[in-house]
């Protein structure tokens, strides 16, 4: 890997450490690694202060993905060489997991606005138009005032306008049309939908790990091919 510092240090990690990144694959610090248990189950995304962090307190076992970040520290007064610190796409941490999908059957990702617009690819359900999340709402399918709940199961992406005409109203009520079914995401398809900028290997790690029925398979896939 073909290696450039970016005119960039930060005085909080150990050693002055600074970012050293790949200018062919456009990593910038933004980018997110993958923090995975250590039989694999997905964890969360950090940055690249807490994945030194773990390298340095040698909590990581063992490595996936493509290393993506360099970090480099001080010089050794007697050796004359300096740390250098690899960071890869996706880690995997010793100790206790801190997966509640993995611990409880029963688990339900929080439901936000972000990850249900991500689930539904930014999609109104309604029309099928693709639009920015500031042009976007959460519609219930069965409305509260119907008995509805603000659960996955239950909620949509929807244009304003769509959302508007629904109004108060379920979909057969307002002779609307849903485009596809709701779901509630694994621990895994949680994950990954709370990715801003989800690398080739890191998709392809998680993707493994959703279920077979994930209804994020196709739509990935065509991302990838």
């Amino acid at each position: 890997m073909t290696d450039i510092a970016l005119e960039t240090t930060d005085r909080a990690l150990d050693d002055d450490f600074r970012i050293v990144a790949s200018p062919a694959a456009g990593i910038s610090l933004q980018q997110h690694v993958l923090r995975t248990d250590v039989s694999g189950m997905p964890l969360e995304w950090i940055d690249y202060r807490e994945a030194a962090r773990l390298y340095h307190q040698q909590q990581v076992a063992y490595t996936c993905g493509t290393p993506i970040f360099h970090l480099t520290g001080g010089t050794n007064a007697r050796s004359g060489t300096r740390t250098v610190l690899a960071v890869n796409s996706i880690v995997a941490t010793r100790g206790h997991t801190g997966n509640p999908g993995h611990l409880r059957q029963d688990y339900v990702p929080p439901l936000n606005n972000e990850t249900l617009f991500r689930r539904d690819g930014f999609l109104c359900l309604y029309c099928g138009e693709r639009l920015q999340s500031r042009e976007l709402s959460r519609d219930h399918i069965r409305p509260f005032c119907q008995g509805g709940l603000d659960v996955w199961t239950n909620v949509v992406t929807a244009c304003r306008r769509c959302n508007n005409h629904k109004a108060y109203r379920t979909p057969e009520q307002a002779k609307m049309q849903l485009l596809a079914v709701p779901f509630t995401p694994t621990y895994a398809e949680y994950i990954f939908l709370k990715g801003r900028r989800v690398l080739f290997d890191q998709m392809a790690y998680l993707i493994a790990h959703f279920p077979r029925s994930s209804p994020l398979h196709a739509r990935l896939r065509r991302l990838m091919s």
